[in-house]
Protein backbone atom coordinates (compact mmCIF):
# COMPACT_ATOMS: atom_id res chain seq x y z
CA UNK A 1 0.00 0.00 0.00
CA UNK A 2 1.15 3.52 -1.06
CA UNK A 3 -0.31 5.91 1.78
CA UNK A 4 -1.53 8.92 1.26
CA UNK A 5 1.06 10.36 3.79
CA UNK A 6 3.20 9.22 6.05
CA UNK A 7 6.60 10.08 8.37
CA UNK A 8 9.84 9.83 7.20
CA UNK A 9 12.39 8.71 10.04
CA UNK A 10 16.35 8.26 9.20
CA UNK A 11 18.96 7.19 10.85
CA UNK A 12 20.36 10.34 12.55
CA UNK A 13 16.90 10.76 13.93
CA UNK A 14 16.50 7.56 15.77
CA UNK A 15 20.46 8.56 16.60
CA UNK A 16 19.19 11.66 17.83
CA UNK A 17 16.35 9.78 19.54
CA UNK A 18 18.49 7.61 21.02
CA UNK A 19 21.15 10.32 22.51
CA UNK A 20 18.38 12.04 24.43
CA UNK A 21 17.43 8.70 25.95
CA UNK A 22 21.12 8.33 27.41
CA UNK A 23 20.71 11.80 28.62
CA UNK A 24 20.43 12.60 32.36
CA UNK A 25 16.21 14.38 31.41
CA UNK A 26 14.52 12.86 29.11
CA UNK A 27 11.50 15.64 29.94
CA UNK A 28 11.59 19.21 31.58
CA UNK A 29 15.11 19.57 30.00
CA UNK A 30 17.67 21.94 27.76
CA UNK A 31 16.31 19.91 24.86
CA UNK A 32 13.16 21.17 24.86
CA UNK A 33 14.26 24.79 25.40
CA UNK A 34 16.69 24.39 22.11
CA UNK A 35 13.88 23.33 19.86
CA UNK A 36 11.98 25.64 20.25
CA UNK A 37 15.46 28.54 20.00
CA UNK A 38 15.91 26.55 16.66
CA UNK A 39 11.79 26.83 15.57
CA UNK A 40 11.92 30.51 16.39
CA UNK A 41 15.15 31.10 14.18
CA UNK A 42 13.90 28.67 11.41
CA UNK A 43 10.58 30.82 11.38
CA UNK A 44 11.86 33.93 12.25
CA UNK A 45 9.89 34.52 15.03
CA UNK A 46 10.48 35.99 18.38
CA UNK A 47 9.08 32.96 20.68
CA UNK A 48 8.08 29.44 20.21
CA UNK A 49 6.48 27.27 22.50
CA UNK A 50 6.16 23.67 22.24
CA UNK A 51 3.23 21.66 23.10
CA UNK A 52 2.38 17.47 23.23
CA UNK A 53 -0.13 18.46 20.47
CA UNK A 54 -1.14 21.27 18.03
CA UNK A 55 -4.94 20.96 20.00
CA UNK A 56 -3.09 21.43 23.07
CA UNK A 57 -1.76 24.60 21.44
CA UNK A 58 -5.16 25.83 20.14
CA UNK A 59 -6.53 25.43 23.35
CA UNK A 60 -4.00 27.58 24.98
CA UNK A 61 -3.97 30.10 22.10
CA UNK A 62 -7.61 30.14 22.92
CA UNK A 63 -7.73 30.70 27.00
CA UNK A 64 -4.77 33.12 26.48
CA UNK A 65 -6.77 35.59 24.56
CA UNK A 66 -9.74 35.48 27.03
CA UNK A 67 -12.66 34.80 24.44
CA UNK A 68 -15.72 32.99 26.63
CA UNK A 69 -18.71 33.83 26.02
CA UNK A 70 -17.62 35.50 22.83
CA UNK A 71 -17.41 34.18 18.72
CA UNK A 72 -14.98 32.89 16.70
CA UNK A 73 -15.17 32.83 12.39
CA UNK A 74 -13.48 29.70 11.73
CA UNK A 75 -13.17 26.71 8.59
CA UNK A 76 -15.65 24.08 8.93
CA UNK A 77 -13.15 22.48 6.85
CA UNK A 78 -10.26 21.23 8.80
CA UNK A 79 -9.88 18.99 11.55
CA UNK A 80 -12.29 18.92 14.17
CA UNK A 81 -9.82 20.00 17.01
CA UNK A 82 -10.05 23.85 15.59
CA UNK A 83 -13.73 24.46 16.45
CA UNK A 84 -13.67 21.35 19.57
CA UNK A 85 -11.17 23.82 21.65
CA UNK A 86 -13.45 26.35 20.60
CA UNK A 87 -16.45 24.85 22.16
CA UNK A 88 -13.97 23.74 25.31
CA UNK A 89 -13.19 27.50 26.44
CA UNK A 90 -16.88 28.60 25.61
CA UNK A 91 -16.17 30.20 22.68
CA UNK A 92 -19.07 29.86 19.64
CA UNK A 93 -17.58 29.04 16.49
CA UNK A 94 -19.17 30.82 13.28
CA UNK A 95 -18.65 28.59 9.98
CA UNK A 96 -17.69 30.78 6.89
CA UNK A 97 -16.89 29.32 3.33
CA UNK A 98 -14.33 28.45 1.43
CA UNK A 99 -12.67 29.49 -1.28
CA UNK A 100 -11.61 27.33 -4.67
CA UNK A 101 -8.39 26.01 -2.59
CA UNK A 102 -10.05 24.78 0.14
CA UNK A 103 -9.29 28.13 2.22
CA UNK A 104 -11.21 30.59 4.24
CA UNK A 105 -13.23 32.65 2.11
CA UNK A 106 -12.58 36.48 2.66
CA UNK A 107 -15.94 37.51 1.27
CA UNK A 108 -17.50 35.18 3.57
CA UNK A 109 -15.98 36.54 6.56
CA UNK A 110 -16.98 40.10 5.64
CA UNK A 111 -20.35 38.91 5.28
CA UNK A 112 -20.70 37.34 8.57
CA UNK A 113 -19.19 40.13 10.33
CA UNK A 114 -22.13 42.30 8.78
CA UNK A 115 -24.37 40.49 10.54
CA UNK A 116 -22.89 39.69 14.27
CA UNK A 117 -21.00 41.84 16.82
CA UNK A 118 -20.24 39.36 18.92
CA UNK A 119 -16.75 38.58 17.10
CA UNK A 120 -13.95 38.64 18.69
CA UNK A 121 -11.05 36.67 16.74
CA UNK A 122 -10.61 34.95 13.41
CA UNK A 123 -9.42 31.59 13.03
CA UNK A 124 -8.06 30.39 9.96
CA UNK A 125 -6.57 27.42 8.53
CA UNK A 126 -4.01 26.84 5.55
CA UNK A 127 -6.02 23.97 3.88
CA UNK A 128 -3.37 21.47 2.29
CA UNK A 129 -0.81 23.31 2.82
CA UNK A 130 -1.03 26.50 1.31
CA UNK A 131 -1.12 29.93 2.87
CA UNK A 132 -4.99 31.93 3.29
CA UNK A 133 -4.76 35.40 1.64
CA UNK A 134 -2.80 37.03 4.53
CA UNK A 135 -2.61 40.67 3.63
CA UNK A 136 -6.97 40.41 2.96
CA UNK A 137 -7.43 38.90 6.52
CA UNK A 138 -5.06 40.76 8.34
CA UNK A 139 -7.01 43.72 6.86
CA UNK A 140 -10.09 42.68 8.33
CA UNK A 141 -9.19 41.82 11.22
CA UNK A 142 -7.77 45.88 11.94
CA UNK A 143 -11.00 46.96 10.60
CA UNK A 144 -13.47 45.09 12.90
CA UNK A 145 -10.38 44.45 15.93
CA UNK A 146 -10.26 40.94 15.71
CA UNK A 147 -7.75 38.71 17.11
CA UNK A 148 -5.96 36.52 14.45
CA UNK A 149 -5.14 33.03 14.95
CA UNK A 150 -3.43 31.00 12.25
CA UNK A 151 -4.04 27.36 12.12
CA UNK A 152 -1.09 26.68 10.22
CA UNK A 153 -0.82 22.83 10.92
CA UNK A 154 -0.38 21.84 7.17
CA UNK A 155 2.31 24.47 6.42
CA UNK A 156 5.32 24.51 8.85
CA UNK A 157 7.68 25.60 6.70
CA UNK A 158 5.55 27.02 4.24
CA UNK A 159 5.65 31.09 3.20
CA UNK A 160 3.71 34.15 2.03
CA UNK A 161 5.39 36.21 -0.27
CA UNK A 162 8.64 35.55 0.86
CA UNK A 163 7.94 35.21 4.39
CA UNK A 164 7.53 32.72 6.19
CA UNK A 165 4.23 31.11 7.87
CA UNK A 166 4.30 32.24 11.58
CA UNK A 167 5.14 35.91 11.22
CA UNK A 168 1.60 37.28 10.79
CA UNK A 169 -1.00 36.42 13.33
CA UNK A 170 -1.33 36.80 16.48
CA UNK A 171 -0.64 33.27 17.70
CA UNK A 172 0.68 30.75 14.82
CA UNK A 173 -0.60 27.27 15.86
CA UNK A 174 1.71 24.35 14.21
CA UNK A 175 1.40 20.65 14.10
CA UNK A 176 4.40 18.16 14.37
CA UNK A 177 2.38 14.78 14.40
CA UNK A 178 3.71 11.96 12.44
CA UNK A 179 2.17 12.73 9.03
CA UNK A 180 3.05 17.01 9.30
CA UNK A 181 6.24 18.85 7.32
CA UNK A 182 8.15 17.46 10.70
CA UNK A 183 7.07 15.06 13.17
CA UNK A 184 8.06 14.74 17.12
CA UNK A 185 5.71 11.83 16.99
CA UNK A 186 2.96 13.85 18.35
CA UNK A 187 3.30 18.02 18.94
CA UNK A 188 3.12 21.37 18.06
CA UNK A 189 4.00 24.72 18.91
CA UNK A 190 2.65 28.34 19.12
CA UNK A 191 4.74 30.80 17.37
CA UNK A 192 4.50 34.57 18.25
CA UNK A 193 6.05 37.83 18.55
CA UNK A 194 4.01 38.93 21.48
CA UNK A 195 5.61 38.83 24.65
CA UNK A 196 2.95 38.43 27.12
CA UNK A 197 1.47 35.77 24.81
CA UNK A 198 4.61 33.83 24.76
CA UNK A 199 5.10 34.04 28.66
CA UNK A 200 1.07 33.40 29.40
CA UNK A 201 1.73 30.21 27.13
CA UNK A 202 4.47 28.80 28.41
CA UNK A 203 2.98 28.71 32.42
CA UNK A 204 -0.89 27.55 30.92
CA UNK A 205 1.38 24.35 29.72
CA UNK A 206 2.88 23.68 33.17
CA UNK A 207 0.14 24.15 35.61
CA UNK A 208 0.50 27.18 35.66
CA UNK A 209 3.52 27.18 38.29
CA UNK A 210 5.63 29.88 38.30
CA UNK A 211 8.74 28.88 39.45
CA UNK A 212 10.54 31.35 41.86
CA UNK A 213 13.80 31.38 44.56
CA UNK A 214 15.35 27.87 45.25
CA UNK A 215 12.11 25.28 46.05
CA UNK A 216 9.53 28.20 46.25
CA UNK A 217 6.87 28.81 43.02
CA UNK A 218 3.75 30.78 42.47
CA UNK A 219 0.82 29.65 41.23
CA UNK A 220 -1.89 32.30 40.11
CA UNK A 221 -4.79 30.03 37.87
CA UNK A 222 -4.76 27.27 36.50
CA UNK A 223 -2.49 25.51 33.86
CA UNK A 224 -2.12 21.92 32.05
CA UNK A 225 0.25 19.52 31.60
CA UNK A 226 0.55 19.98 27.87
CA UNK A 227 4.59 19.43 28.29
CA UNK A 228 6.54 17.80 25.13
CA UNK A 229 9.42 16.03 26.40
CA UNK A 230 13.12 15.83 25.74
CA UNK A 231 13.25 13.06 23.64
CA UNK A 232 10.59 14.01 21.26
CA UNK A 233 11.96 17.94 20.61
CA UNK A 234 15.15 15.86 20.20
CA UNK A 235 13.66 14.10 17.39
CA UNK A 236 12.19 17.51 16.28
CA UNK A 237 15.71 19.17 16.15
CA UNK A 238 17.41 16.33 14.18
CA UNK A 239 13.47 16.27 11.27
CA UNK A 240 13.83 19.99 11.37
CA UNK A 241 17.49 20.04 9.76
CA UNK A 242 15.76 18.23 6.51
CA UNK A 243 12.59 19.94 6.38
CA UNK A 244 13.51 22.24 3.36
CA UNK A 245 14.35 18.88 1.65
CA UNK A 246 10.99 17.17 2.70
CA UNK A 247 8.86 19.88 1.13
CA UNK A 248 11.36 20.08 -1.98
CA UNK A 249 10.72 16.47 -2.52
CA UNK A 250 6.82 17.26 -2.15
CA UNK A 251 7.01 19.70 -4.07
CA UNK A 252 8.41 17.54 -7.25
CA UNK A 253 5.90 14.85 -6.81
CA UNK A 254 2.96 17.87 -7.14
CA UNK A 255 4.64 19.39 -10.17
CA UNK A 256 4.80 15.71 -11.88
CA UNK A 257 1.32 14.91 -10.90
CA UNK A 258 0.28 18.62 -12.66
CA UNK A 259 2.04 18.11 -15.70
CA UNK A 260 0.66 14.58 -15.75
CA UNK A 261 -3.22 15.61 -15.11
CA UNK A 262 -3.30 18.63 -17.40
CA UNK A 263 -6.00 18.95 -19.45
CA UNK A 264 -7.87 15.47 -17.96
CA UNK A 265 -11.57 15.71 -18.48
CA UNK A 266 -12.44 14.27 -14.93
CA UNK A 267 -10.92 16.39 -12.31
CA UNK A 268 -8.96 19.43 -11.50
CA UNK A 269 -6.45 20.39 -9.05
CA UNK A 270 -5.87 23.71 -6.27
CA UNK A 271 -4.52 26.37 -8.63
CA UNK A 272 -1.74 27.95 -5.74
CA UNK A 273 -0.91 31.81 -6.12
CA UNK A 274 3.31 32.23 -7.41
CA UNK A 275 3.32 33.98 -3.94
CA UNK A 276 2.64 31.18 -1.86
CA UNK A 277 5.39 28.82 -1.08
CA UNK A 278 2.86 25.36 -0.44
CA UNK A 279 4.18 22.52 2.04
CA UNK A 280 2.34 20.50 -0.16
CA UNK A 281 1.03 18.38 3.20
CA UNK A 282 -1.57 16.93 0.81
CA UNK A 283 -2.77 16.73 -3.09
CA UNK A 284 -6.20 17.29 -3.17
CA UNK A 285 -7.87 16.73 -6.59
CA UNK A 286 -10.92 18.09 -7.41
CA UNK A 287 -13.92 15.30 -9.09
CA UNK A 288 -16.13 17.17 -11.29
CA UNK A 289 -19.18 17.16 -10.84
CA UNK A 290 -20.76 14.50 -12.40
CA UNK A 291 -18.22 11.91 -10.66
CA UNK A 292 -19.71 12.92 -7.76
CA UNK A 293 -22.32 10.18 -7.07
CA UNK A 294 -19.47 7.74 -8.18
CA UNK A 295 -16.90 9.18 -5.41
CA UNK A 296 -16.90 6.25 -3.11
CA UNK A 297 -16.53 3.84 -5.54
CA UNK A 298 -13.59 5.61 -6.70
CA UNK A 299 -12.00 5.38 -3.42
CA UNK A 300 -12.27 1.95 -2.53
CA UNK A 301 -11.53 1.40 -6.34
CA UNK A 302 -7.97 3.27 -5.19
CA UNK A 303 -7.57 1.40 -2.12
CA UNK A 304 -8.14 -2.19 -3.87
CA UNK A 305 -5.30 -1.22 -6.23
CA UNK A 306 -2.91 -0.74 -3.19
CA UNK A 307 -3.24 3.25 -3.26
CA UNK A 308 -3.85 5.26 0.37
CA UNK A 309 -6.22 7.85 -0.82
CA UNK A 310 -8.45 10.14 2.25
CA UNK A 311 -10.97 12.82 2.19
CA UNK A 312 -10.18 16.13 3.63
CA UNK A 313 -12.17 16.93 5.49
CA UNK A 314 -15.79 16.12 6.27
CA UNK A 315 -17.28 19.53 7.51
CA UNK A 316 -17.67 20.31 11.08
CA UNK A 317 -21.34 20.89 11.22
CA UNK A 318 -21.95 17.84 10.12
CA UNK A 319 -20.96 15.99 13.17
CA UNK A 320 -23.40 15.26 15.57
CA UNK A 321 -22.07 17.77 18.05
CA UNK A 322 -22.60 20.55 15.77
CA UNK A 323 -25.79 19.69 13.11
CA UNK A 324 -28.54 21.07 15.46
CA UNK A 325 -26.78 24.87 15.91
CA UNK A 326 -25.23 25.30 11.80
CA UNK A 327 -26.53 25.00 8.84
CA UNK A 328 -24.49 23.81 5.70
CA UNK A 329 -22.76 26.17 3.46
CA UNK A 330 -23.13 25.47 -0.06
CA UNK A 331 -19.40 25.78 -0.85
CA UNK A 332 -18.26 24.07 1.59
CA UNK A 333 -20.64 21.38 0.90
CA UNK A 334 -19.42 21.01 -2.56
CA UNK A 335 -15.72 20.82 -1.97
CA UNK A 336 -16.36 18.20 0.14
CA UNK A 337 -18.29 16.51 -2.07
CA UNK A 338 -15.36 16.44 -4.84
CA UNK A 339 -11.99 15.93 -3.13
CA UNK A 340 -9.82 12.94 -2.77
CA UNK A 341 -6.55 13.59 -1.57
CA UNK A 342 -4.13 11.00 -3.16
CA UNK A 343 -0.54 10.22 -1.88
CA UNK A 344 2.29 12.57 -1.93
CA UNK A 345 5.05 12.33 0.19
CA UNK A 346 8.90 12.43 0.63
CA UNK A 347 9.18 8.22 0.71
CA UNK A 348 7.72 8.01 -2.16
CA UNK A 349 10.04 6.77 -5.32
CA UNK A 350 9.59 7.73 -9.21
CA UNK A 351 7.82 4.96 -9.50
CA UNK A 352 5.36 4.82 -6.96
CA UNK A 353 4.34 8.35 -8.00
CA UNK A 354 3.67 7.32 -11.99
CA UNK A 355 1.86 4.32 -11.03
CA UNK A 356 -0.79 6.35 -8.82
CA UNK A 357 -1.17 8.69 -11.72
CA UNK A 358 -1.41 6.49 -14.01
CA UNK A 359 -3.90 4.48 -11.61
CA UNK A 360 -6.02 7.90 -10.54
CA UNK A 361 -6.60 7.94 -14.51
CA UNK A 362 -7.37 4.60 -15.40
CA UNK A 363 -9.38 4.20 -12.17
CA UNK A 364 -12.01 7.76 -13.34
CA UNK A 365 -11.76 6.24 -16.98
CA UNK A 366 -13.68 3.56 -15.59
CA UNK A 367 -16.25 5.68 -13.99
Amino acid sequence: MIPYSTQYIDDDDISAVISALKGDCITQGEIVELFEIELAKYLGVKYVVVFNSATSALNISYKILLLSGFSAITTPLTFCATANMMLENDITPIFCDCDSCGNISVESIKKILNNNDNIKALVSVDFAGNSVEVDEILQVCKQNNLYFISDSSHSFGGEYKNVKIGNFADMTIFSFHALKSITTIEGGAIATNNKDFYDKARLLRSHGIKKMRLWNSELDFIGYNFRLSDVACALGISQLKKVDSFIEKRKKIATFYEKRFSNNPYFSTLKIKDYIKSTYHLYPILLNQNLWCAKEEIFQAMLDLGIGVQVHYKPIYQYNLYKKSHHTIEGVENFYKSEISIPCHQKMTIQDVEFVADSVLKVLESN
